[in-house]
């Protein structure tokens, strides 16, 4: 159970790491507040989801969902 422990932390630390560079790699919400006429209509508006930033958004959903995930199961008691 101890080896187990100690490969969940690493991760945890890991993913902790990562999704905060991942955090701050992403714009703000208000980078595009100067074009909020049409905005959707472009082809960026379209396709954001196949761009770098739609990527970072779902790596930052994946990752937070993660961390979660092992704070709860870190948390349990279950290693002690």
């Amino acid at each position: 159970m101890d080896i187990l422990k100690i490969v969940l932390t690493i991760i945890f630390v890991i993913d902790c790491i990562a999704l905060s560079a991942i955090i701050l790699l992403q714009e703000g919400k208000s980078a595009g507040l100067g074009t909020i006429s049409g905005a959707a209509d472009t082809y960026w508006g379209q396709n954001k989801g196949r761009s770098m930033e739609g990527a970072l958004v779902k790596s930052t959903k994946f990752l937070a969902i993660l961390f979660i995930l092992l704070a709860v199961v870190l948390n349990l008691g279950v290693f002690n």
